[in-house]
């Protein structure tokens, strides 16, 4: 007897027809044609079946608080740091648990399985620390949820970022984070990756760095990264997120930088609506892109995966939670358009950021655990093409999430009788 059977199914892989048979909150069979008799069985319809969207970089503590106190006007990164530091000093532990805990909600709706959120520590009450540590308890049986110490204001800059990170740590934060480009000097950048590997080296623990989110070419604190990854051995548990310096950069450094990337194993996490909104604001004509340079990081070997970064705060006003819409947004801006181009940006939301945390048990493989989306597409081109409704989402074998498949109706005047009314399914 099987918890769930999942029958008729498209996987990512591209094969179809088969079945997917969970017990005990795993993967058991996955197969044409399983016979065993099941609690429930649900019909995929030949629809795809993926593994859980994964978002590797969020703020969930400042997530839904658009206008509050006051809208970003500008609409620059730097504004919204300086909006942020108003808004950390009047909202409450509940506040946040609730604004966290309602995106949870649309998220996990959204078919996202896993989310690694920064957490600001530059506060001596650490109240979005206290919040998303319970938003994690809270949601834990629906939504992996990976904390990120991050010192918004520099770990260096801010006088109590430090002690207040390494408090965080002692809290239970899995991630130690960072900001070196907003630290008062380059060299002060520079310092602030080296102190900040070393804390993870101590206690064992991922590094994820804002790193170079600017304009500025000059701005080259991944060289520093790769190198201190390499040094403390943390090679396959760095990520430098943002990254978007590099789309500025000569490229005769970025010739030799990205190769230092790869010997370091340091993944990027480039954001792509984030970063198409906020970067290039200095510019007139011509105005860069500043997403980083994705395709020539994924073909040097370089694990990418795309972040949604904001949904609804003071850095972004719109999102909602849609990994596919980030997909969508990343294809566009890198220029991502031959087919294998396109199914790799559904990856990029999937199972390369899945690596980039550090999931187990991750993918829609027998001896996996049991989660995943069925997508009303046939294919991953398709399900970013469409944003594909979300029809179904199973968490440890149980489905947490149920809508019907979308179909439109399409009325033309004055046209033969069967094309009047035509059902045009997604």
């Amino acid at each position: 007897m099987f918890d769930l059977i999942v029958k008729n199914a498209t996987l990512t892989d591209g094969r179809s027809g088969i079945d997917i048979a969970c017990r005990d909150g795993a993967i058991a069979a996955l197969e044409p044609g399983i016979t065993a008799p099941a609690k429930e069985v649900l019909d995929a319809g030949g629809y795809l079946v993926s593994p859980p969207f994964v978002d590797p970089h969020f703020h969930m503590d400042a997530t839904l608080s658009l206008g509050r106190p006051r809208m970003n006007v500008s609409g620059t990164l730097l504004e919204g740091i300086a909006l942020w530091g108003e808004l950390k000093e009047v909202q409450t532990v509940d506040e946040i648990v609730a604004r966290a805990v309602q995106y949870c909600e649309l998220a996990v709706a959204k078919g996202i399985g896993a989310i690694r959120s920064h957490v600001d520590t530059c506060d001596d009450r650490l109240t979005g620390v206290q919040a998303l540590l319970e938003v994690r308890a809270q949601v834990k049986d629906v939504l992996d949820l990976q904390l990120v110490a991050f010192p918004q204001d520099g770990v260096l800059r801010d006088p109590s970022a430090l002690q207040n990170t390494i408090r965080a740590l002692d809290m239970g934060v899995d991630v130690v984070g960072g900001i070196p480009h907003f630290e008062r000097t380059m060299a002060d950048g520079a310092e602030s990756v080296r102190l900040l590997c070393e804390l993870a080296a101590e206690r064992g623990l991922r590094v994820d760095m804002h790193c170079d989110e600017s304009d500025d070419p000059l701005s080259r604190h991944i060289e520093t990264l790769a190198f201190e990854t390499q040094r403390l051995g943390l090679q396959g548990r760095v990520a430098g997120s943002h990254l978007t310096s590099m789309h500025s950069m000569d490229n005769y450094y970025v010739s030799k930088l990205i190769p230092l990337m790869v010997e370091a194993d340091v993944h990027a996490v480039p954001n792509p609506l984030i970063n198409i909104m906020l970067q290039g604001r200095h510019d007139s004509y011509p105005k860069r892109r500043g997403q980083t340079r994705v395709r020539e990081l994924r073909d040097a070997g370089i694990t990418v995966g795309f972040g949604s970064d904001c949904v609804m705060d003071p850095w972004y006003s719109l999102g909602k939670a849609d990994m596919l819409d980030v997909a969508f947004m990343g294809l566009h801006v890198g220029q991502l358009s031959s087919r294998a181009d396109m199914e790799w940006c559904f990856d990029a939301v999937t199972s390369n950021s899945a690596e980039i945390m550090g999931l187990e048990g991750y993918g829609v493989n027998k001896g996996a655990a049991a989660n995943f989306v069925l997508l009303q597409a046939s294919n991953k081109i398709d399900a970013i093409r469409l944003r594909a409704h979300r029809m179904a989402v199973v968490r440890k074998g149980r489905v947490i999430s149920r809508s019907e498949p979308v179909t439109h109706q399409l009325s033309l005047t004055d046209t033969p009788k069967d094309l009047d009314e035509a059902k045009i399914g997604q």
